[in-house]
């Protein structure tokens, strides 16, 4: 069955990504495998905003281990993407993110997936249980 896309207000986060001329392929729209630059971008950089993430410093990292999305409708060169952002599963050591991504002022989806990451070591690279701090952090994210 095929899924209902979002709206814009369901996501708590927005972040506003312009997409590149790059990013169009031969059929005059933006690559699927793009989105998902889309979702890495708006993940990490609310991290980074939030303190839970200091490239090259940080003693714990997410690991992508699974990914989806399904488009519903095309964006294309000189689009600009709003990402929406949300929380829907914090377990002990990884979150479940859902992305939406907008069409300049759509407030209906064109495409929405998710994110999953496992929270590890740096050096080791075993899963690590979820910080105080970060689960406060992430709980805002999932309201």
């Amino acid at each position: 069955m095929r899924p209902t896309p979002n709206t814009l207000d369901s996501y708590p986060h927005h972040l506003t990504i312009p997409t590149r001329w790059a990013d169009n392929d031969v059929y005059g729209h933006v690559n699927n495998s793009v989105y998902y630059f889309y979702f890495d971008t708006v993940v990490n950089r609310w991290l980074i905003e939030n303190e839970l993430l200091e490239i090259g410093k940080s003693k714990v990292i997410g690991l992508v281990v699974g990914t989806s999305c399904d488009y519903f409708s095309a964006i294309s060169f000189p689009d600009d993407v709003v990402a929406g952002l949300r929380a829907a599963k914090i377990g002990s050591s990884s979150v479940t993110y859902e992305i939406g991504l907008f069409r300049n002022d759509e407030t209906t989806a064109s495409a929405q997936g998710r994110f999953v990451h496992v929270y590890v070591d740096e050096q080791t690279r075993r899963p690590v249980k979820i910080s105080a701090k970060m689960r406060e952090t992430l709980e805002r994210l999932a309201e």
